[in-house]
């Protein structure tokens, strides 16, 4: 591990600072939590908000230390990779906690239903006991929708709903029901699969009351005034229609006149509006309770939120970069039939360029909760004003070995003190980076930070 490296990104799903070992059971929780979730970094000896570098004392007898606390306080057994890392005359222990197949993960103190945490964002968070469930399945690759139901029986699927649905790719027989994943052999029997009553279930509301899509369009940027509003509780290929075109209603469009033809330009590209609701869809996490899918609509953005967080093992960076898990593959494997899903983990791309084609800012990609939100801006964003000193100071930065403040005001031909104020300004904005271990360390370095 490169320390340096680590000090430049910000804390998130994958990365904590502690400043020492005063508190072992936050250090604790965040072992689980990236156990449980994606893997990840606890970097001991840094503060966590201004990234200094305070170092440990007697660093051997702290690395020793952890591993006995994770030893002896985390089940099942669990071995991280736990490394010295130098910063000058300091030194960090650096844990490295990997996503296990063997989920969940506990806090042997607080006990499995209490003590089992996943990584929302920068925090740790007690998981409940259907997200507990869904560890286990994820650790035994199994998939919620492909859970059997045996208390039904397989005249529970509404046959011709499914033909009808399925007409433009194939003629529905029977059998097909097993081979889609629709029913599933069941101690001898055929039984309607969860994927198979979420999609064409005679009862679908009833077995799963969430399973619908609220719509709605306010006026402003907030939720004090709603004007129009829809209750989608069609099958879910039906009700992904009438959401789009609920939002395609009431989202603003201007003509543009081209030499032959009038065009309709949409505060929203079509294709992105498409691409989020579907995937909500496809990637709720249906044993979940208590709210349906979202679709908003503002004055300035679109907001698209399921149930579930991320599947797990997954990022927001490694789904921006086209990296899928399919949460449910059952309803994925029928969407893949009626065409609303072309190939996996092309949705999120294709819905990123979609947006920046139109001169859009790109999506925003959030676990809030529980939960998962898409936001798409229908306006463009307001950029910082750079003049062409900013700008030769980012030209700089960007060498990627960083700079010191006496340095770049050298390069840049202006006094120290007017470039320590130009530096705190672009920090402010959360463009530019600093590591060090402090205000006076006169080995300070600053660096653009990641994704700017």
């Amino acid at each position: 591990m490169d320390l340096v490296d680590l000090l430049r990104r910000p804390e998130g799903k994958t990365l904590e600072f502690k400043r020492d070992l005063s508190s072992p059971e936050g250090v604790l929780k965040t072992v689980v939590a990236f156990a449980n979730t994606a893997g990840g970094v606890v970097v001991i000896g840094v503060q966590d908000k201004t990234r200094h570098v305070v170092g440990i004392p007697k660093p051997r007898e702290i690395e020793e230390r952890v591993a006995n606390l994770i030893s002896d306080s985390i089940a099942p057994r669990l071995v991280p990779d736990l490394q010295l890392l130098s910063w000058r005359n300091r030194s960090v222990v650096a844990v490295e906690v990997f996503p296990s197949p063997i989920r969940p993960y506990h806090v042997v103190q607080e006990g499995e239903a209490r003590g089992t945490y996943v990584r929302v964002g920068s925090t740790n968070r007690r998981a409940d006991a259907a997200l507990i469930q869904e560890l286990r399945r994820v650790a035994q690759g199994q998939c919620f929708d492909e859970q059997p139901m045996p208390e039904l029986n397989s005249e529970a699927i509404d046959f011709r709903a499914a033909s009808e649905s399925l007409a433009t790719s194939r003629r529905l027989e029977r059998r097909d029901l097993l081979s889609l994943g629709l029913v599933a052999r069941y101690q001898g029997r055929l039984v309607p699969t969860v994927g198979g009553v979420l999609l064409f279930g005679q009862e679908r509301l009833r077995l799963f009351p969430d399973a619908w899509i609220q719509a709605g369009w306010f006026g402003g940027t907030d939720r004090a005034r709603i004007l129009d509003q829809a209750q989608l509780v069609g099958h879910p290929h039906v009700a992904i229609e009438q959401a789009v075109t609920f939002v395609r209603e009431h989202m603003r469009r201007a003509a543009e006149i081209g030499p032959l033809r009038r065009k309709d330009v949409w505060d929203l590209p079509p294709e992105a509006v498409r691409e989020t609701i579907v995937n909500a869809v496809v990637h709720s996490d249906y044993s979940q309770q208590g709210a349906p899918i979202r679709v908003a609509l503002y004055d300035d953005r679109l907001e698209v939120e399921n149930p579930g967080l991320l599947p797990l093992g997954l990022t927001v960076d490694d789904i921006t970069r086209g990296v899928s898990k399919l949460r449910n593959r059952v309803i994925g494997r029928v969407f893949h039939e009626l065409n609303l899903i072309e190939q996996w983990g092309s949705g999120i791309p294709r819905m990123m360029h979609a947006c920046r084609d139109a001169g859009l800012p790109e999506p925003a990609f959030e676990e809030i909760a529980f939960r998962f939100r898409v936001t798409l801006f229908s306006v463009r964003a307001s950029r910082p004003a750079f003049d062409e000193l900013d700008q030769r100071i980012l030209d700089l930065l960007r060498d990627g070995e960083g700079w010191g403040t006496a340095q770049l005001a050298q390069a840049a031909e202006i006094s120290t003190r007017a470039m320590r104020s130009r530096l705190a300004r672009l920090a402010e904005l959360g463009i530019v980076g600093v590591v060090g271990s402090g205000p006076r360390d006169p080995r300070r370095r600053y660096h653009i930070l990641e994704g700017r």
